[in-house]
């Protein structure tokens, strides 16, 4: 992009802000589909570089399988109902399958457990449901692409040209340290690997002009703490992916860490762990650790 003149800045800047006055409480961007986070985050807007991180099974793929899922049930409404013209949802399924992600996307919609789908251990009740979901989910404008292992470039190239066939609204990486730098790297040095991938989604963002969510493992140093909640700083060994983030979520579950301390059944130590386990039952906790446009905080 050229340089734009101060004038002309501010004169969409102001256009901006009257629409978005105009639509009071709105998210400015693409709702993420939960009104706690919208909140805080005031939805996604490009080019932002949204990086959720967490430890294994705390969440994060469920986290952005139902935003991605809201995004692309927005973008659904607006074409059929409104007839606007609309891009797509684009999803890089890095570690798991398609059908593994639809799997767990359907469990997410009917509310059966994902190890029921998956095991097709279902009553034909619960098969039905299913079998109806996804039949309302026809046409839904969301695209997966499976390939497990790509390099930056890669993934730059297959987005452009899915900008380009379908037009693109919001991109979604799971995950990130799963992406390699480039083909020829001489320097063996995985942070700086990292690094050149987090520089890569921001400049691709910004090239593309769409929000872009990449998921992140955290290292194994969280689980060592008392409070096991990831900090900031847990990402800081990965290269540059806290500076080149716009937002930094977390996902965190008290319920996973919980579920290994279970004492001895018939003790009053088990009845307090068994009440404890109740309220934290299917809680999961979105920790906003970083926000470049606003406020910080946790979201339940």
């Amino acid at each position: 992009a050229d340089f734009r003149s101060f004038d002309d800045v501010a004169h969409s800047a102001i256009e901006r802000m009257c629409s978005d006055w105009q639509n009071e409480g709105q998210p400015r961007g693409l709702s993420t589909g939960l009104p706690a986070l919208d909140e805080v985050m005031g939805g996604l807007e490009a080019p932002d570089l949204i990086i959720v991180g967490g430890r294994t099974a705390m969440g994060k793929t469920a986290l952005a399988l139902n935003v991605a899922a809201a995004t692309a049930k927005e973008l659904h409404l607006r074409r059929t109902k409104h007839q606007m013209q609309t891009g797509v949802v684009g999803f890089f399924s890095l570690e798991m399958g398609d059908t593994q992600l639809f799997d767990r996307m359907i469990a997410a919609e009917t509310g059966i457990e994902s190890w029921r789908i998956r095991r097709r251990k279902m009553t034909q009740t619960q098969l039905e449901k299913v079998v109806n979901t996804a039949r309302d989910l026809r046409g839904l404008p969301l695209h997966i692409d499976e390939t497990g292992s790509l390099t930056i470039a890669q993934v730059a190239n297959k987005a452009r040209s899915l900008k380009k066939r379908r037009g693109l609204e919001l991109l979604v990486i799971d995950y990130l340290q799963l992406i390699k730098g480039r083909e020829n790297r001489r320097d063996p040095n995985r942070a700086q690997e990292v690094t050149e991938i987090s520089n890569g989604l921001k400049a691709l963002a910004k090239e593309l002009h769409v929000p872009i969510i990449a998921l992140a493992q955290v290292g194994r140093q969280v689980d060592l703490r008392e409070d096991r909640r990831p900090l900031l700083s847990d990402l800081r060994e990965s290269g540059s992916i806290e500076q080149d983030a716009d937002y930094v979520l977390f996902t965190y579950r008290d319920e996973y860490y919980e579920q290994s301390k279970k004492p001895k059944e018939g003790t009053d130590a088990f009845a307090a762990w068994e009440r404890r386990m109740k309220e934290i039952e299917g809680v999961a906790e979105v920790i906003v650790a970083k926000n470049r446009h606003g406020r910080t905080g946790i979201v339940t």
